[in-house]
């Protein structure tokens, strides 16, 4: 266990962060996770930091803010933490967040409330987001277990026998094994999925066509000159690191206004703090139109309203049904995983690099170019066994994507 571990944390820092030296690095971590940040810490000082930051949190105190806090606290973001996220992205300091909690921790918490706090945090982060968005500086959000998560995951099991499990599904989707050769194999896995997209990219498409058993009849239109991108990304200064780990996905940005029909969710979603269940969407013209879930409807309708481009599309993933971790038949309750087990959707905020040159550009260009803006990015997944993609090309020709959950390119 010591020696995957370390592996994990070593493979977090050189292939996800890889910092250079004289580079400061923060680290968000639940307190609960505190003996492997402090692991991630010393493999980032062993690569050459000059300093490791740390930014704790704590699901109990969270969920304490949100039911007993004064009304005004939500609407507005202290100086301190402004000062904290906005300067360190503009230093261009690498950002590790080890992302672990209760999967519905706000369950029961009055969504006007996180709403609010979502609303505030996205006026006063703004060079954070803006940069994080376009590779201002590295970041990789990655995942290890803590027992209420665990629980959720693996609800027959003890609270030892459950964070032992998680351990192990984890391990495998990060493709760690304690024989050190984790950031070799991430290496070869990288590649692979460039030669995909390099097919995609070379395909030139108009659009794509969802449909599927569960009811998903879904058109997408692409941008014209949107870029295919995956895992592996590089800053604006040209340094190779990976946002996400593990990544399985390779995704693009929709059309803002040309999506049209009605998708239905494959799997639960987490929405702040609360797990929705046997969702869909009706969208027209790009923007959600109608919202319906046998649970956590509330929270879903709050998620897509937190600001005018909540309602609307930024990104589209590919990820093959057998995918290693869709394999696990596991879910996850977690974003970072449930979404490279599955092909997905986003509503929200478009990533500039989709487009030819938006690194460069301003949120008006992006506009102009048909990407979406929004202070919120929410991954939600819409693969299945029997899930059909068709392109079509800016020429009119039809050419599948995917067959039965699978790339057929």
């Amino acid at each position: 266990m010591e020696e995957k571990l370390r592996e994990y944390a070593r493979l977090l820092v050189q292939v996800g962060l890889n910092p250079y030296p004289g580079q400061r690095m923060v680290i968000s971590s639940p307190v609960e996770c505190a003996a492997f940040a402090r692991l991630c810490a010393r493999e980032a000082y062993d690569a050459g930091c000059c300093e490791v930051v740390m930014n704790w949190t704590d699901d109990a105190m969270t969920r304490m803010k949100y039911l007993h806090a004064a009304e005004e606290v939500f609407g507005t973001v202290p100086l301190w933490r402004r000062h904290f996220f906005n300067d360190q992205a503009l230093e261009g300091t690498a950002y590790l967040a080890i992302s672990a909690s209760d999967p519905e921790n706000l369950k029961g918490v009055d969504s006007k409330r996180i709403i609010a706090a979502q609303r505030a945090s996205g006026k006063a982060l703004k060079d954070f987001d803006r940069l994080q968005m376009c590779g201002g500086f590295p970041w990789c959000i990655a995942s290890i277990p803590i027992p209420s998560w665990a629980a959720r995951v693996f609800p027959d099991k003890g609270e030892a026998e459950a964070v032992s499990a998680l351990w192990d599904a984890i391990f495998r989707a990060v493709r760690v094994t304690g024989d050190g050769r984790a950031v070799e194999r991430w290496q070869e896995h990288l590649e692979t999925l460039e030669r995909r997209l390099e097919k995609l990219n070379a395909l030139g498409l108009k659009s794509l066509h969802y449909t599927n058993s569960l009811g998903t009849d879904l058109t997408v239109e692409l941008p014209e000159g949107h870029i295919w991108e995956s895992g592996g990304d590089r800053t604006l200064a040209g340094r190779p690191y990976i946002a996400n780990i593990p990544t399985e996905e390779i995704f693009t940005a929709p059309l803002r206004d040309g999506i049209d029909g009605v998708v239905y969710a494959s799997m639960p979603f987490v929405c702040g703090g609360t797990v929705v269940e046997d969702f869909h969407f009706v969208i027209r013209d790009g923007k959600i139109r109608e919202v319906h879930a046998a649970k956590g409807e509330e929270a879903l309708r709050a998620a897509v309203s937190v600001d005018e481009g909540a309602c609307r599309f930024g990104e589209v993933a590919l990820v093959p049904y057998d995918s290693p971790i869709s394999s696990q038949k596991l879910l996850y309750y977690n974003t970072l995983f449930d979404e490279n087990a599955s092909c997905h959707l986003a509503f929200g905020e478009a990533y500039p690099e989709c487009i030819k040159g938006g690194e460069s550009m301003s949120k008006e260009e992006l506009s102009e170019h048909g990407l979406n803006d929004s202070i919120t990015h929410e991954d939600f997944m819409v693969g299945t066994a029997d899930l059909q993609i068709t392109g079509r090309t800016w020429g009119g020709a039809k050419v599948p994507i995917f067959v039965d959950g699978n790339f057929v390119i």
